[in-house]
């Protein structure tokens, strides 16, 4: 149960982190320029910036923690065989 809720949570991290990512402005302009004029007015140039960076850290240290935390529970099934074979191997 608490795995599927973290590989749910981990996928809708991952697509959140791919928008943010498409949507900050490179220095080209790119995709942040042409859809996010809105937030330059909002935020002001500089705000913006400021303000996709850091939900951009804040989403990758989300994915990481999410991964992190998938591998730990995908790898309890290898701690059990080991202790069942070192229980066996015992008799």
């Amino acid at each position: 149960m608490l795995q599927s809720i973290i590989n749910v949570a981990h996928v809708v991290i991952c697509l959140f982190l791919i928008g943010v990512i498409l949507l900050q402005q490179s220095r080209g302009g790119g995709l942040g320029g042409a859809l996010g004029s809105g937030a330059t007015q909002v935020f002001g140039g500089r705000g913006s910036a400021n303000f996709m960076t850091r939900l951009t850290t804040f989403m990758a240290v989300a994915f990481m923690l999410t991964s992190m935390t998938l591998a730990y529970l995908a790898s309890a099934g290898d701690r059990e065989m080991r202790a069942f074979d070192a229980a066996q191997q015992e008799r």
